[in-house]
């Protein structure tokens, strides 16, 4: 079972006052077009696609990127209610199972990307979990996550800008992305955030935010103090959405997500100025179009993460620049609607980082369209 720490860490006094914070206005009239039944028929789109164009004979989905996509994506169908047991998922979990290592790693062999792929899997093993089946694998995976990640065994103790995260192996550096992976796998794996890792892993999200404080004193935070968050700093630090004319690391829209939600989940509250900054950038920034800062690039990896992390904080609504109130979930919805491709599939025409496969994107799409359910459960349909 995957524990709920953030929600219930979040006391109701401290949640009303960001709530108050940053709610006002007027629901946009598109938000409230999409029903539960558009909702739940784009899903079982999606889910015909997977089955009849999406899935190898292996179980795999593009099994030439390695077992994470199909970690992901059998993640995401298990999360719209489909059993472990559905033919659809037992094949990628017997594919999964096939790409466990001796040294509790679930990788490809000789893969440069450990802690993607293997984060991944403690997610999708953690969601498949039925009567202990998966537990000593995932403990193994922890154990092994938590052997890959930056610290003193490396030589990078707290000083380091290295320190308590994660990368991949080519780059040798660690990255918020890699990070925001290995957070999430802790807590499906049964940590919390008093666990030593998940402790690490804050640190270094942390250094990863353009703010200026006492968790933060890279010199990156005070050349571009926007709230927002960046690439990584460690090996003198970068930004995918490049360097500001000072030479700050520019915020962007799937970093800020992920920090944010990674400070949640590392027990992080509401009235903390690192989750206030976040929550800032992300009112001035909100947008369903593009990935601020990135325009097109990841856009679905994006949604995701924004799903997430806005569901992970309970806010249920969102205040943008202009003053204008978003029901984020039902806005998203009517968005990924809109970008469904007539097989039931998504795709990004923009390949970087994969986006042009259509089962990773689709696999994006129903994990963010997961955590909208609450908003389509209210829809005026009453479908469930």
């Amino acid at each position: 079972m995957i524990p709920r720490h953030s929600a219930k860490r979040w006391s109701a006094v401290a949640l009303a006052a960001m709530v108050a914070m940053v709610l006002l206005g007027a629901v946009p009239l598109a938000a409230q077009d999409v029903d539960a039944q558009a909702y739940h028929k784009a899903i079982d789109r999606a889910i015909g696609y997977l089955r009849s164009q999406g899935q190898e004979p292996s179980g795999a989905y593009a099994s030439h990127a390695g077992p994470g996509v199909t970690a992901l994506v059998a993640t995401a169908i298990m999360r719209t209610g489909r059993a472990p047991d559905d033919p659809l998922v037992a094949r990628s979990l017997e594919y999964l199972e096939r790409c466990v290592q001796p040294d509790g790693g679930v990788h490809a062999k000789d893969s440069m990307v450990r802690n993607y792929e293997t984060s991944l899997a403690v997610l999708c093993f953690a969601e498949a979990n039925r009567a202990g089946r998966y537990d000593k694998l995932i403990a193994s995976a922890d154990r092994f996550l938590k052997g890959l990640q930056w610290d003193d065994d490396e030589g990078h103790g707290p000083a380091s800008y290295s320190y308590g995260g994660a990368g991949y192996g080519a780059h040798k550096r660690p990255d918020l992305s890699n990070t925001s992976f290995l957070v999430d796998a802790l807590r499906a794996a049964g940590n919390g955030p008093d666990d030593e890792a998940m402790k690490k892993a804050l640190v270094f999200v942390s250094r990863c935010q353009n703010l200026e404080g006492p968790h933060n004193t890279t010199k990156f935070s005070a050349k571009n103090p926007d709230g927002g968050f960046y690439y990584t700093p460690a090996a003198g630090g970068s930004s995918q959405a490049g360097e500001t004319p000072a030479g700050g690391l520019r915020s962007y829209g799937s970093m800020t997500y992920a920090g944010l939600k990674s400070m949640i989940h590392a027990g992080v509250g509401p009235d903390d100025p690192r989750v206030k900054a976040a929550v800032q950038w992300i009112q001035k920034h909100y947008d369903l179009t593009t990935n601020p800062g990135m325009g097109d690039a990841g856009l679905y990896y994006y949604y995701h993460t924004l799903a997430k992390a806005l569901d992970a904080a309970g806010l249920d609504t969102l205040e943008d620049a202009q003053g204008n109130r978003h029901d984020w979930r039902r806005e998203l919805v009517a968005q990924l609607l809109r970008l469904q491709q007539p097989d039931g599939s998504w795709v990004n025409k923009n390949s970087r980082w994969l986006e042009s496969n259509p089962s990773l994107v689709t696999g994006y799409a129903l994990l963010a369209l997961t955590y909208c359910r609450p908003a389509m459960e209210k829809s005026p349909a009453g479908e469930k």
